[in-house]
């Protein structure tokens, strides 16, 4: 029996829906995928436009004494200024207050602000938190346009993000990509954790730390601050309900209060016999290393060896537990501290003092 083999006829003026004399003549098909791009096209243009006024070029300068440099040497004038770094930042109310990241201008002797309409200021210094590597500075310069400040809770992995800032001192750059992940932590110079990190693969380099970065609505969601190096896409921006919280408190205090005890510890698993015979809530602590005199420790009763399991009745598993529980509210208070000791319970209690900036 012989197989045979109908062949329908095909339409050549129409092949999956592209129209072949158009496309042999050049044209290019409306597609669905084509509309898309220039929504996608549309929102960034969008998003940058609405921003970029707010958005500064930092430069910072450092003391630089030409007597050193010229030292024997006639006509020195005593001390002058060098550039000592720039980086980004973002108006974000109209009287002139900008908020950067702490490590571009902590420590600076002098600071200068250019506006997107190349006008430049002097900035002064009024609030710097390397423990969540966020600082305020302030201009005083007419018809600023101010960025605003979305919620941060409300942002979503896979959803439209765009930085703009001054990478490498190419002013007003404009990377966009996609919220990569939520929840992150990040660890900043001051040995602090930096919870509900932003992550995403919207291109940042040096220069592009404490500028915004945006939704598709134009709303500053997060201050840029990292990217690992030599890893493609891996950039990081403090959630913008962080920065909105931390940069209240250095407008009106001009820094973070925190607490402190005055130990050293480190990390260390429990034995799970101890876990369960005193029914503790983690399975690490802190082991106790070093006790400074006359520490809030000290006074309480900590000793050398001692192991840390809570703090104020939450449970403590590391360090950085214990660094979120020292927070302004526990300044002064009488808080009780749970411990192991030589495998006993023991509950002592603890007045936290506040941490000193240079601490």
């Amino acid at each position: 029996m012989n197989d045979s083999i109908d062949l329908l006829p095909v339409q050549l003026s129409e092949v999956n829906g592209f129209n072949v004399d158009s496309i042999a003549s050049g044209e290019q098909p409306a597609s669905a995928d084509a509309e898309l791009l220039d929504a996608y096209s549309r929102a960034v243009i969008a998003a940058s436009e609405k921003v970029s006024p707010s958005v500064v070029h930092i430069v910072v300068t450092a003391a630089h004494d030409l007597n050193r440099d010229r030292a024997g040497q006639e006509g020195s004038r005593g001390p002058s200024t060098r550039p000592g770094g720039s980086g980004s930042g973002f108006v974000f109310t109209p009287d002139g207050f900008i908020l950067t990241n702490s490590h571009v201008v902590h420590g600076a002797e002098g600071l200068e602000v250019a506006l997107a309409n190349g006008t430049r200021f002097e900035a002064q210094p009024i609030g710097d938190d390397p423990g969540t590597d966020l600082a305020v500075i302030r201009i005083h310069a007419p018809g600023l346009v101010p960025a605003t400040l979305g919620d941060s809770q409300s942002v979503r992995v896979g959803q439209l993000a765009v930085a703009i800032g001054n990478p490498y001192g190419f002013e007003y750059t404009v990377t966009a990509g996609v919220v990569s992940a939520l929840g992150r932590s990040l660890r900043s110079r001051s040995g602090r954790l930096i919870d509900n990190i932003i992550q995403t693969d919207a291109a940042l380099n040096p220069g592009n730390s404490g500028g915004p970065l945006v939704n598709s609505r134009g709303e500053v969601v997060g201050v840029n601050t990292a990217m690992i190096l030599p890893a493609q896409g891996l950039c990081f921006a403090i959630a913008s309900n962080t920065a909105r919280f931390v940069a209240a408190r250095l407008i009106r205090d001009g820094r973070i209060r925190r607490g402190y005890l005055g130990i050293g510890g480190q990390n260390v698993p429990l034995l799970r016999r101890l876990v369960r015979f005193h029914h503790l809530p983690v399975e690490s602590g802190i082991l106790v290393i070093s006790v400074e005199h006359n520490s809030p420790a000290e006074r309480a009763g900590v000793r050398e060896g001692d192991v840390i399991v809570e703090f104020g009745g939450a449970p403590v598993e590391g360090i950085d537990a214990l660094h979120r529980l020292l927070t302004e509210s526990q300044l002064g208070v009488r808080t009780p501290i749970t411990l192991i000791r030589q495998s006993a319970r023991q509950q002592l209690e603890v007045i936290p003092e506040e941490l000193k900036a240079d601490s």
